[in-house]
Formats: C-alpha cells, sequence, structure tokens
C-alpha cells in the first residue's frame, strides 16, 4: 500500500496528516493524481508533508509561476528530483502572452543546467477564465500528455523504472551524506558526554579533597566535637556505664539532645552540603560548556537555569545517604567490638561514641590515622587518638577510616552519577544509535549487491 502512515477519508477534508481520495470519471484509470502542499509553505507539517508525497510519487508534476520560477526553495526541490533522477515535468503557470517564449526558453535553460533537460516543459499563459477555470487550448497539452501515460503501459511502466531506478542509483551518495552527518551526530554526543563526564569527575575529586583537606572539621562540626569532648562525656562511659546510663536519662527528660548527637548532626549536615555543592558546581560547569558546544543549547532548550542547579531530589537523597553512611560506620564499629579481646573495652565506650570518632578520622586524615591526626582536627589533646587505640588498637583504627572513607565516596559517586544522568539522558534521546553509521553503510553494500 502507498503510503500507509496516513490515512484515508472519502467526502470530508481529511485534515492534517491524512488523504482525501476523490473518484473522478475523466481520470483514466491507471492515473492518480495526488496533491501535494506547498514546498515552501510557512507550515512545518505542510512542508513535511510534501516532502513525504514526493518521495512516494512515481511522477512530479511541478507547477511555478512567471513570477516566482526562479526562487530558491522550488530549486532545491528541483535540484532533489535531478539527483535522485525522477520523473518530472514542470508546468509554467500565469505567463503573460507577450512573454511567454522569452520565460519559456529561460526555464528551460535553467533546467538544462540542472541536469533536468529531459522534463517536459508546459507553458499555461495567463488568459481570462472561462466558466471559472482556465481555457481548454492551455491546460489541453497537459491533459493529453497525462492520459497517453495512462493509456500506454509501457510507457507508464518506463517513467516507474525511471524514478525507482534514479532513486536507488542516488542512494550510495545520499547514504554517504547521511553517514557523514551521522558521525557528526556521534562527534558532537561524545563532546557533550565528555564535558558532562569531565565535570562531574570534577566534582568527585572536589568531595574526595573535602573529605581529606579537614576542611568538614571546621566551623560547627569543630564547635560540637570540642563539646562532645571537652563535657567528659567520653571519660564518663569509660568510667561506668551508670554514668552513660545517667546523661542519657537527663537528656531525655530535659529534652535536649546529647553532644554526641548534635555532633552526629553537625556531621551529617556538613557532609550533605559538601555533596551539594560539588553537585552545583558539576551542573553549572556541565550547562556552561555546553552552550558553547554543537548541539549543546539546543539540548538545554532553555532549561538552563533548572539544569545549572541540582535536582528537585537531591537534598532528600544525599540526606538519606549520608545517614546510611553513618549507619554503616555504626555498624563497622559494632563489628569490630565484637572481637572478643576488645568486648569488654569496646562495651565500656559504645557503639556511637566509638563511630563518631571514626566519623572524624574519616576527615581529619589522608592516610589512615596516625600520630596526633584525631588531635589537631579536634582542637583537643591526644585524647582521642588514645581512646580509640585502648578500644580497637592503631591498626584497627586504620582500618575502620579507611573502609568508612570508601564508603562515604561509594555514596558520592552514586549521588553524582543520578545527577550527571539528567544531561546524559538528554545527550541519548538526541544522539543516534550506536552503531547507526556502520548499519548505514551495511545496508548500501547489501543494496548494491543485491541489483547487480
Amino acid at each position: 500500500r502507498i503510503l500507509p502512515g496516513l490515512s484515508r477519508t472519502t467526502g470530508a477534508d481529511a485534515g492534517p496528516g491524512g488523504i482525501r481520495l476523490e473518484a473522478r470519471d475523466d481520470v483514466p484509470a491507471g492515473l492518480a493524481l495526488l496533491d501535494a502542499p506547498d514546498v515552501d509553505s510557512v507550515v512545518e507539517s505542510n512542508r513535511d508533508l510534501a516532502g513525504q508525497l514526493l518521495a512516494a510519487a512515481d511522477l512530479w508534476v511541478f507547477v511555478t509561476t512567471a513570477a516566482r520560477y526562479a526562487d530558491a526553495v522550488p530549486w532545491d526541490l528541483l535540484r532533489t528530483a535531478a539527483e535522485r533522477g525522477t520523473a518530472l515535468a514542470v508546468v509554467l503557470d500565469r505567463v503573460p502572452p507577450e512573454a511567454a517564449a522569452e520565460i519559456a526558453e529561460d526555464l528551460a535553460g535553467m533546467l538544462q543546467r540542472a541536469r533536468l533537460d529531459t522534463a517536459r516543459l508546459f507553458v499555461v499563459e495567463e488568459r481570462p477564465l472561462v466558466d471559472g477555470r482556465l481555457p481548454e487550448d492551455q491546460v489541453a497539452p497537459l491533459r493529453e500528455w497525462l492520459h497517453g501515460l495512462a493509456a500506454d503501459q509501457e510507457e507508464r511502466a518506463a517513467v516507474v523504472r525511471q524514478t525507482l531506478s534514479g532513486a536507488l542509483d542516488s542512494l550510495t551518495s545520499r547514504v554517504d551524506a547521511l553517514v557523514a552527518a551521522v558521525e557528526a551526530q556521534d562527534v558532537a554526543a561524545g563532546q557533550l558526554r565528555d564535558v558532562a563526564d569531565a565535570a562531574y569527575d570534577r566534582a568527585r575529586d572536589g568531595v574526595d579533597e573535602g573529605v581529606q583537606n579537614g576542611s568538614l572539621l571546621r566551623g560547627e562540626v569543630l564547635a560540637r566535637w570540642q563539646e562532645f569532648v571537652g563535657t567528659g562525656e567520653w571519660m564518663r562511659s569509660l568510667q561506668a556505664q551508670v554514668g552513660r546510663l545517667r546523661d542519657r536519662l537527663t537528656a531525655a527528660l530535659s529534652g535536649r539532645p546529647t553532644p554526641a548527637q548534635e555532633l552526629e548532626v553537625a556531621l551529617e549536615s556538613s557532609v550533605e552540603q559538601l555533596l551539594r555543592a560539588q553537585a552545583e558546581a558539576a551542573a553549572e560547569r556541565t550547562v556552561t560548556a555546553w552552550r558553547a558546544l554543537p548541539a549543546g543549547p539546543e539540548l538545554l532548550g532553555g532549561r538552563d537555569r533548572e539544569l545549572e542547579q541540582v535536582s528537585a531530589d537531591f537534598p532528600d537523597a544525599a540526606g538519606e545517604e549520608v545517614r546510611a553512611w553513618q549507619g554503616h560506620v555504626l555498624d563497622l564499629v559494632r563489628d569490630e567490638g565484637a572481637d572478643k579481646r576488645s568486648t569488654a573495652r569496646f562495651l565500656s565506650f559504645g557503639v556511637n561514641g566509638a563511630g563518631l570518632v571514626v566519623m572524624v578520622a574519616v576527615f581529619a586524615q589522608t592516610g589512615g590515622l596516625t600520630g596526633g591526626e584525631i588531635a589537631v582536627a579536634g582542637g583537643t589533646s591526644a585524647l582521642g587518638q588514645r581512646l580509640l587505640e585502648a578500644v580497637f588498637g592503631d591498626a584497627a583504627v586504620r582500618a575502620l577510616a579507611a573502609k568508612a572513607r570508601a564508603d562515604l565516596g561509594t555514596r558520592a559517586d552514586r549521588l553524582l552519577r543520578g545527577e550527571q544522568e539528567r544531561f546524559d539522558a538528554l545527550v541519548v534521546e538526541a544522539a543516534p544509535e550506536p552503531g547507526s553509521a556502520d548499519a548505514l553503510r551495511a545496508a548500501s553494500r547489501a543494496l548494491l549487491e543485491a541489483r547487480r
């Protein structure tokens, strides 16, 4: 079926994307006339439909006027007909009788220079209408020619073969042009992906640096850490279980959080702020880079302001990841404390207390806990180091901090990948399918082999 994607109707207008069929006694069997929209229509859907109809036609009857036959848009289409070897007839309409010969000669010369010298040229002079129609002698040559094609099966088949063979012959060069365009799009897509990768890799490095350089232990975290140590909560917990229970009861009755809880919240907030700052910086860098790249502005689609910020669900996701990380650190500490040799000391110290110290250790060192680093980061004496070593030993603390740091890095990477996916999805949606260029080349080769 010809043009299977277009709906058919009889009587009423078909509307966009449809064809209205009308049977007429004065159109002979073997001939179907299809009126296409203007190729230079201001409506894009009309131009697209015209291109679709012309691609399916066996013969083009191209109608232009004496005033517009040299316009650029029609000639773009006529050059396409020449490239494809399409059977073509040209109707030159509304020609002043006194200039008919001169204008017809000029158009014929243009057709010849465009390698369309085989096209039939019909000239319709501008004369008074007869009963609202063009005079019979002006339309008779075109009608007789079309009726002659319909009556001559061999001639009709020759027209079909000419258009089909021309279309097939032109495929190699057309596919080559299409392959070049696909490869150019692949390059553009690669550039867009590369700058997004670079922006978010830089964000990952920024998170690592923020974790390692001690900056997270400033401000509120440092104050809560000093309060946690300065209140003697550690010492009381080491001295007796009763002391720790008394502190918890006091906090519960008064409604005030303990120093340990305040330190945990401060750490959570500090890590979330680091993650958000790096994610927003990566988004802004990506948008800025895309603006300067081919196809970048179009992919952004006016959503620059939205995309250069973190996604709407990022704050909640970051909070969940940080809290999950803190829970993972406590699990690490709990597992380490299960060692029989350290159980007694661990029970006197408590999971939360030890876990908080490990969290602080993650942000206070770059290569494992070594002499005095915790003391320096916390602004205390060597108390933190001594307590950790008293409970777990130096080697265990190193391992705990390394595991905690690695897990935080994994969670940060997951968050940043989710943010980058917003940009990657835009590229995937617009870019050619992987292997498209190779598939086109293979199809072109297969066609050439089949025609031999």
